[in-house]
């Protein structure tokens, strides 16, 4: 039997999945990383992190797997997005990395608009300029930390700089490179003109290859330290969104995917990339050959979650804390809940906002605000439905990943306010899987990843929306739509109480 390595790098941990060419997770092994967080807003990691913990991962993986070593045939990548990692001349860090969900940079979004124009930026890079995006925060290490800046060289997401460390070569592929707000996403080149109007020598952007690239092999020294061949194949790997739609199999027109991790995503695949959203959702290049994808993006999606049950059950597991939710009806007794806990990207692209508990009484019980917390993120994911919708796509059925796929009521509370039938995939991986997928693609195992997806993922449960739910849920969601702007300037006002 052969196998493929998906590596997923995500915010809080590297997952790592040995699949087979049934589409079979064989083995999974993970390991955590920390956050540095030194200020409001700001958010880093060491890049040194990254590359540890997947070699002690990929090691382990090696140590339990039973079968034969040379059959490992190829490994591949999902990673985050946006992060800013600064390389020298040497290709040496120059600095922790910036992390997607640092909103520092709010000053240097205004000024891309000032000096390149807010319809001539969203033409060429199809989306707004947002703090979370990785060019404000070159622009902001540029004006803040200027003896670093001059010594960069190269800047590199994430997973590509721990591709790097594993082939020795340095690449960025397209579905992350799009996150950069440098690349011209339609023509899929890096744009010289931003560069040139923001003063950025464009030899920074590293070379570009699509996701399904074999970029070359492992090097001796990554050989040695996790027990896998010297001959393994690598190849360029995705954004873990542009994953996520591979590994749920978001691969023709249609066809949108939820998932529900430290973020929130709603996906929807495109087949162009020349519509014109006018940056209120995203548009970016998809790992999947010649395509394009639309997503919509909730900051704090299953962070809300978390951050909930810290507060207020930390002694507790998820299954515990939500046992009770389903004995709660619709809309929480009154109780409404705005995951902005570190501001909001889709549709309100605010730095600012914070997140509501709004109509709480002393009937409430911790039941009901667990509920409103699910209710809460799902209507944040709603908005962005909503705008593909009156756009005029249609969305019908919507496959369900990450954490939000793993908790019955919550699935079907997703059917009822997304008004759309919810697929739940046997596999529960998402980007590992379609990191995955890239790799078993890569090595000749299927003519395309439309024939790998029917070969590797099953639906495994289906929930349908409940007419009476939808009901109520609509007119909730109304409401729901008006507590950001009626707490967008009240939140603005508090930031100079905040540390």
């Amino acid at each position: 039997m052969k196998y493929v390595i998906g590596v997923d790098l995500g915010t809080s941990a590297v997952k790592l999945l040995l699949v087979n060419k049934n589409g079979e997770v064989a083995h999974e092994v993970s390991k955590s990383y920390p956050l540095i967080q030194e200020k409001t807003g700001y958010s880093e990691q060491d890049p040194e992190e990254w590359v540890s913990q997947t070699t002690a991962g990929i090691a382990e993986l090696i140590e339990t797997f039973d079968g034969e070593i040379n059959d490992i045939e190829g490994l591949s990548f999902s990673g985050q997005m946006h992060g800013l990692v600064l390389l020298d001349e040497n290709n040496d860090v120059l600095r922790n990395a910036i992390l997607w969900n640092d909103t520092r940079t709010t000053k240097q979004c205004q000024d891309i608009y000032d000096q390149v124009g807010k319809e001539k930026f969203i033409s060429i890079t199809k989306n707004l300029a947002l703090e979370g995006f990785t060019l404000p925060k070159i622009l902001w290490v540029k004006e803040n930390e200027p003896d670093t800046y001059q010594k960069a060289k190269t800047f590199v997401l994430p997973k590509d700089y721990l591709r790097y460390r594993i082939t020795g070569k340095l690449q960025m592929e397209y579905s992350d490179a799009a996150g950069t707000s440098l690349l011209d996403v339609g023509s899929k080149k890096w744009s010289k003109e931003i560069c040139d109007l923001l003063g950025i020598d464009i030899s920074i952007c590293a070379p570009l290859v699509n996701s399904h690239d074999n970029v070359g092999k492992i090097t001796a020294d990554f050989s040695n330290q996790t027990g896998l061949v010297a001959t393994t194949d690598v190849f360029a790997g995705g954004a873990d969104n542009a994953c996520g739609a591979i590994g749920s199999g978001i691969l023709s027109p249609g066809k949108t995917f939820a998932s529900i991790g430290t973020s929130g995503v709603v996906l929807s695949y495109e087949e162009n990339g020349d519509k014109d959203y006018e940056g209120k959702v995203h548009y970016f290049n998809h790992s999947a050959p010649n395509a394009y994808y639309t997503m919509g993006v909730t900051l704090s999606a299953g962070h809300s979650l978390n951050w909930f049950k810290n507060t207020f059950a930390e002694d507790e597991d998820f299954d515990t804390l939500l046992n009770e939710v389903g004995t709660v009806p619709v809309g929480s007794n009154g109780l409404l809940f705005t995951p902005y806990l570190v501001g909001e990207r889709t549709p309100h692209a605010d730095s600012s906002i914070r997140a509501s508990f709004i109509g709480m009484d002393s009937s409430h019980k911790r039941k009901d605000f667990a509920r409103s917390v699910l209710e809460g993120i799902t209507f944040s994911l709603n908005e962005s439905i909503d705008i593909f919708r009156k756009s005029g796509k249609t969305i019908d059925t919507i496959y369900s990943i990450g954490g939000g796929a793993k908790n019955e009521e919550w699935l079907q509370m997703q059917a009822d306010i997304f008004d759309a039938k919810i697929v739940k995939l046997t596999s529960e991986q998402g980007p590992g899987m379609g990191a995955a997928m890239l790799a078993a693609f890569g090595s000749g195992w299927f003519s395309s990843l439309e024939e790998c997806a029917d070969a590797f993922l099953t639906e495994a449960e289906v929930y349908q929306p409940n007419k009476e739910n939808v009901e109520k849920y609509e007119k909730l969601f109304k409401v729901y739509k008006q507590v950001y702007v009626q707490t967008a300037d009240l939140n603005k006002q508090l930031m100079d109480f905040r540390n």
